[in-house]
């Protein structure tokens, strides 16, 4: 036996090139479709790794991938994730997030690959109505986003009744962080996560960092979110995998710490990292944010094995500055 093909869609994006790297250290041969829209080139930094440039609707290009590969499982990141361009601009993400991987899907059946690990999120459940959230939580997301990525987990339930393919839907809550040896990490345009605006105000990039609502019922009066490390995410994301090729059973699961930080503290710890100042500015409550969403990351230890190694934003913080601080900006090209 060789080593296991694993097809990566998104694999040059922000999480997926981070997988990429750890399923190839630990002996996988990877190949990563991406379309490059908000994936990097440079962020497929290992030998071996094989970038195919194209989308996950093309069933032409995905047939020939098919029958050049005989891929063990498919992990599937590719998706357009800004909450807010969702709700003006619905049927792109409906098209991209729900519609193409229809195309991935009945390739897959057509192949004979039932083993199919997919990035979901935490906004499929909407707003909360227990804390901490766990899998039996009711979804009713409150944006196309959100209703975009529980499509998908719909159609997975049914592909397994169909046809018997296994699942792992990975429900995120805040990917942070870099790479611990600073050779990737994220960059967004335009950026929307709290920690890479935090140092990007520091560094000057923004003119300041804008708080949504300071009178939230919370301790510090910000909202209250899970932050897990994107190298968390990355074993997380080996283990479903394995999961799903040993002959486990589909499985829906939380990838969270169980560990709620403030946007507050999220600002002192990035000051005591960077030794600088957070320039602030106070607005108002954005609509739909709701002022705390932890996970109960239970079911992802006890089906996989699997839990957040790091459950402080400190290392998520500090890898971040060292990716931003680099000579490249924080950037993989200008």
């Amino acid at each position: 036996m060789g080593r296991k093909t694993i097809l990566i869609a998104g694999g040059a994006g922000y999480i997926g090139s981070h997988t990429v790297r750890l399923l190839n250290a630990e002996g996988y041969k990877v190949v990563v479709l991406d379309n490059l829209v908000y994936g990097h080139r440079e962020a497929i930094v290992d030998e071996g790794v094989e970038l195919v440039i194209g989308a996950v609707g093309d069933r032409e290009l995905l047939t020939k991938l098919f029958e050049e590969h005989q891929f063990a499982g498919v992990i599937h990141f590719a998706a357009y994730a800004y909450v807010g361009e969702s709700v003006t601009d619905p049927l792109k993400y409906y098209r991209n997030n729900t519609a193409e991987p229809l195309t991935l899907l009945e390739v897959m059946s057509d192949f004979g690959c039932k083993s199919f690990v997919f990035s979901s999120t935490c906004a499929t459940y909407g707003e909360p109505q227990k804390l901490p959230l766990t899998e039996d939580h009711p979804q009713d997301p409150v944006s196309p986003y959100g209703k975009s990525k529980l499509m998908v987990e719909w159609i997975l339930d049914d592909c397994d009744t169909a046809w018997g393919l296994k699942s792992a839907a990975l429900r995120y809550f805040n990917a942070s962080g870099c790479a611990s040896d600073g050779m990737i990490g994220e960059d967004h345009d335009p950026e929307t996560h709290l920690i890479p605006l935090v140092l990007k105000a520091v560094k000057g990039e923004i003119p300041e960092l804008t708080v949504f609502g300071t009178d939230y019922p919370t301790p510090d009066g910000t909202c209250i979110r899970d932050y897990i490390h994107v190298e968390d995410l990355a074993t997380a994301h080996l283990a479903a995998l394995r999961h799903l090729i040993e002959g486990g059973d589909s499985i829906q699961c939380n990838l969270g710490t169980g560990v709620g930080i403030s946007v507050k503290e999220i600002i002192d710890i990035a000051e005591e990292v960077t030794g600088k100042k957070v320039p602030l500015s106070y607005g108002e409550r954005r609509a739909g944010d709701p002022a705390q969403l932890v996970a109960d990351p239970k079911m992802a230890k006890d089906v996989l094995g699997w839990e957040a190694s790091r459950k402080d934003a400190r290392s998520m913080i500090e890898t971040a500055w060292k990716w931003m601080s680099a000579s490249h900006g924080g950037r993989f090209s200008e």
